[in-house]
Formats: structure tokens, sequence, C-alpha cells
């Protein structure tokens, strides 16, 4: 998957969030989109996905072929904290929902991301009772166990304590080895694996 920014801007009412962005995001490649809360990372995130237009300016999507913005959910994987997960479905349930839409990561089946999760024992318990932590990972094993040829991740490790870090690490460096991977974040330890940055107030 590339995917390249002409002079891709957004405002609000009569505000510009950014202006000018100019970049590409190449098939593997490992992105962090960096900046200050509220300078908006998540709105250029959003505008990636293709769940939010841009003010001026082009987004071209493509897999070996060019991909329309109405097909591109079926190449994306996704999870953000602000992501509702359906709280009444057991994680079991969740799981099993979440993979009659999307194809698992090649290698590994349903059970093998329950045992990812290391939440077995709570497989039956609805969502609404689990901690934000525990529902943060689920969203990231999904996100990350799809068989997706881009990862968007935003603000990946809120509501995740040292061990979730480091789980969250291995995560990466297990699952995002052949995709395109961006995540919007302000914390080093969340993009730390990293090789390209987009600094968002270079386009205030």
């Amino acid at each position: 998957m590339t995917i390249t920014l002409t002079n891709i801007g957004r405002r609000f009412n009569q505000e510009w969030i950014f202006r000018g962005i100019d970049y590409r995001f190449e098939s593997g490649g490992k992105y962090a989109i960096l900046g200050p809360n509220g300078s908006g990372k998540s709105t250029l995130l959003s505008i990636v996905l293709g769940n939010l237009s841009s003010s001026e300016g082009k987004i071209v999507y493509d897999q070996g072929r060019p991909v329309s913005l109405e097909d591109i959910y079926q190449y994306v994987s996704f999870a953000a904290p602000y992501v509702d997960l359906i709280e009444e479905f057991t994680l079991q349930e969740t799981i099993d929902f979440h993979f009659q839409f999307k194809g698992l990561y090649e290698g590994i089946s349903k059970s093998d991301v329950m045992d990812l999760l290391g939440l077995a024992k709570s497989q039956d318990k609805a969502l609404k009772y689990f901690s934000s932590g525990m529902k943060q990972r689920t969203k990231l094993a999904l996100a990350c166990c799809t068989n997706s040829p881009l990862l968007l991740l935003d603000e990946p490790t809120s509501n995740l304590d040292v061990q979730g870090l480091n789980w969250y690490h291995e995560l990466m460096k297990e699952f995002s080895k052949n995709k395109l991977v961006i995540v919007g974040s302000n914390q080093e330890d969340e993009y730390s694996f990293c090789n390209h940055f987009v600094r968002i107030m270079d386009y205030k």
C-alpha cells in the first residue's frame, strides 16, 4: 500500500488545522505523526483512514492498482482509545465478530488471538466489565492480527500499564513487519520502532 498526499489541508470553520501537506507513505514503512495534544494528529489520521475529507488537496491510494476512497476500508486496520467496542459482547464474541469482516494475519487463528491477549479466563465475560487497559489491549490485538496492508494506530498505549507497554512493543515487533504502519503520538515509547516522522507543526 502506498498513500500519496498532495497539498492536504483541513480547517474547522475558518481556522486551518494544517495546510500544504505533501507526503508519500510507502509500503512497509513505519511512520509517526507527531505533535502536541490538539495539533491535528487524529485529524490527519482520520483523513488517511477515509473517515474525514480534507478541506483542500487530494489523497491517492495504491495497492498495485488504484484503490478508491470508498474501498479503502478493506485494506485498513485501526485502533484508538476513542474507538468503541460493543460492550455487551463477550471477548470471544468480539473476536468472532471482528473476523467475520476481516481476514486473520497469515499463520494465526482466532484462538491464537485469545492466547496473545492472555485473557482466556475472561473469554466469556462481557466487555463492559473489562478495565480500560484490557479494552485497549483487545483493540490493538484485533487491529494487529488483521491481514491488512495498512495499520493505523492513534495513541496506542493509552490506558496501558508498564506490562501493557512491553506487550505492545512485542506486538509491533511480531505483526508490523510487512505492513505500512502509521502511528499518531506524542510519546516516544509509542513510536520508537518508526523510522519516518511527520511533524504536524511544520504544516501550520
